[in-house]
């Protein structure tokens, strides 16, 4: 269960969630992790967090977009469309530049494009807006 703090990190580069789950705890969130877009999904239901970080490529070339697409798009996940989706990946160009004459990209694109290695505090703060976002709004 969320706990409002809680980020899903799915990406299958160990090295990398080991990073972001000591760089997230230590700004007080809480780390789930997964190493697949399928374990991903699973964990996005279970857990319900405030954020998911995504890679692109893992399990297929294109993992991420999947995944994405799921979220944005399924009826199963309806109740995660408005949970941010920060897509990090070393992709340089953003689903926006790659897929630009698609008139598919809606469906796929995460509210937010990161490259690796990440501005850690762009990063930090694009993630903290997302996260209270929702937590504004409500209180307003």
């Amino acid at each position: 269960m969320s706990t409002g703090r809680s980020i899903l990190v799915v990406d299958d580069d160990e090295d990398f969630r080991v990073s972001l789950r000591s760089l997230l705890a230590a700004q007080g969130y809480d780390v789930i992790e997964a190493d697949s877009g399928k374990e991903g999904l699973r964990k996005l239901v279970e857990h319900k967090p405030a954020a998911i970080l995504l890679d692109v490529m893992m399990e297929s070339p294109v993992e991420g977009y999947c995944i994405t697409h799921a979220l944005k798009n399924m009826d199963e996940y309806a109740a995660y469309r408005n949970t941010p989706i920060f897509m990090v990946s070393s992709i340089e160009g953003s689903p926006d530049d790659l897929f630009s004459l698609s008139i598919y990209a809606d469906l796929i694109r995460p509210d937010r494009y990161l490259t690796k290695p990440l501005d850690i505090p762009r990063f930090l703060d694009l993630l903290q807006k997302a996260v209270l976002a929702p937590a504004t709004a409500t209180a307003a």
